[in-house]
């Protein structure tokens, strides 16, 4: 007897759906599928939250300096004439960043061997490639899921049967984060 669902795929077909459909669970906090792909997706899911708990205050802040760009009011790098060329004005800036400890970075890593990265377009660029942002997935588990679920013990998503499906009367259910 097999320890997981094979959900009549190859097995590189099988895990790209799974990290594909965790992904969006952990993105979007709810996502529609079947019966058998969602328990699948619960155990993957509740073991990288687990992770994202365990490791949620797990670092430490450094003040660093940091050298950025002067801009002016539209936003463009402000440059002056120095012997004869053009050259972009810097000014320094103090800045607070946190510095994973080394349990968290193994985690961060263990997430980022399952999640993919999601492109995140705004509506009003849409179709444009320039104004696309890439979230990191596995920072989200770390920085907002982790800290919700500090308190609870397991159970952190729920399956609720939503009805056959036209096509092929498979059993629909919606998979979210509780």
């Amino acid at each position: 007897m097999a320890g997981y669902r094979k959900l009549g795929r190859t097995s590189s077909q099988r895990k790209a759906l799974l990290r594909n459909q965790v992904t969006n669970l952990l993105y979007y906090g709810k996502i529609v599928t079947t019966e058998a792909k969602a328990k699948e997706i619960r155990r993957i899911a509740e073991h990288i939250i687990a992770l994202g708990i365990r490791e949620c205050d797990n670092y430490d802040t450094v003040t660093v300096t940091a050298k950025v760009a002067r801009k002016d009011k539209d936003g463009k790098r402000v440059k002056e004439v120095v012997d004869g060329k053009r050259q972009t004005v810097y000014d320094e800036v103090e800045k607070e960043i946190r510095k994973d400890q080394p349990s968290r970075l193994h985690a961060r890593r263990q997430m980022q061997k399952t999640l993919y990265r999601v492109t995140e377009v705004p509506k009003e660029n849409k179709g444009r490639r320039k104004a696309t942002k890439t979230i990191d997935v596995a920072s989200k588990v770390l920085d907002e899921i982790g800290p919700k679920y500090v308190g609870r013990n397991g159970g952190y998503t729920r399956i609720v049967k939503i009805g056959q499906r036209k096509g092929d009367a498979a059993m629909q259910v919606l998979i979210e984060l509780v």
